[in-house]
């Protein structure tokens, strides 16, 4: 099975947050940020892709997110601050 992305949105620093799972992360980053993806991260602007993470298989990626939205902000926030302490915008590393 192909392999998948955990992701996180932002619209600023220490701002909202989206936490999401794709197979084509520098498609799906790309689709937020042309507000081309209906719902939560278009009606915030969540635009900014601040984490992320690989997993060889998609499944693992799928449960990987479903934990992830169960944790508290502080959690997550926690987990961004230790790869991307100042919260840049990694999209230019993935083109």
């Amino acid at each position: 099975m192909a392999g998948g992305w955990v992701y996180f949105m932002t619209n600023r620093p220490d701002g909202t947050l989206y936490v999401g799972v794709t197979s084509d992360l520098a498609r799906r980053v790309q689709e937020h940020r042309e507000g081309n993806v209906e719902g939560f991260t278009k009606k915030h602007a969540l635009k900014t892709l601040v984490y992320t993470e690989f997993h060889d298989d998609i499944r693992a990626a799928l449960q990987r997110e479903k934990n992830i939205k169960h944790w508290s902000r502080a959690w997550k926030a926690r987990l961004i601050h230790k790869d991307n302490p100042d919260w840049l915008d990694l999209y230019d590393q993935l083109i």
